[in-house]
C-alpha cells in the first residue's frame, strides 16, 4: 500500500508543479481593436518583460511591445443582483429581499498602444482575485501608472 501511495505521489506531484507554472491570467475580452475576437471571448493574458500577449487556444491573438503602450486604465461596474434576487424571492421572499441588497462588481482594465503606424486598444474583464496582479504587472513592465476611469471627468 505504501509503495503504491509513493508511486502515485511521484507521478502526481511533478505533474501538478509543472502544470501550475503557467504565468498567465484568464481574462474576458470586452471590446476593442483586436481583429476576429468577439466581446465575451475568454483569453489568456501573458505579461512578459518585453511584450504583452493575448492568446486563445494556445495561439497568440495580439502581441504588444511594452514600449508601445500609451495608457492603462481601470474601472468597475457595480450593479445590484436584481435577477438573482427575483429568482430567489420565488422560493423564499426573505432571502430574496436580502439578495437584492447585495452588489456585484466587475473589474475592467483597458490598454491602448501606438506602435509606429499601428494603433489600437482593448478592454478586458478580470477576475476579482486577479485584477490587482494584472494592474501591478502592466504598470511594472510599462512604467505607466493606471488611470482610474471613474476619476476622469468627461465634458460634452
Amino acid at each position: 500500500m505504501r509503495k503504491t501511495f509513493a508511486l502515485m505521489l511521484c507521478i502526481l506531484v511533478p505533474t501538478a508543479v509543472f502544470g501550475a507554472n503557467d504565468n498567465s491570467y484568464k481574462v474576458t475580452y470586452d471590446g476593442g481593436s483586436v481583429p476576429d475576437i468577439k466581446a465575451g471571448t475568454g483569453l489568456k493574458l501573458f505579461i512578459e518583460s518585453n511584450q504583452i500577449r493575448l492568446s486563445r487556444n494556445k495561439a497568440d491573438v495580439v502581441t504588444i511591445p511594452v514600449s508601445a503602450v500609451t495608457e492603462i486604465s481601470y474601472g468597475q461596474d457595480v450593479h445590484r443582483r436584481v435577477g438573482a434576487a427575483i429568482g430567489l424571492a420565488l422560493v423564499s421572499f426573505g432571502i430574496g429581499a436580502l439578495m437584492a441588497l447585495t452588489k456585484s462588481k466587475k473589474h475592467f482594465i483597458g490598454l491602448t498602444w501606438a506602435n509606429a503606424d499601428q494603433k489600437g486598444g482593448f478592454a478586458m474583464q478580470c477576475d476579482k482575485n486577479d485584477y490587482r496582479g494584472v494592474l501591478a504587472g502592466l504598470e511594472g513592465v510599462t512604467g505607466k501608472k493606471a488611470v482610474d476611469s471613474e476619476a476622469l471627468t468627461v465634458k460634452n
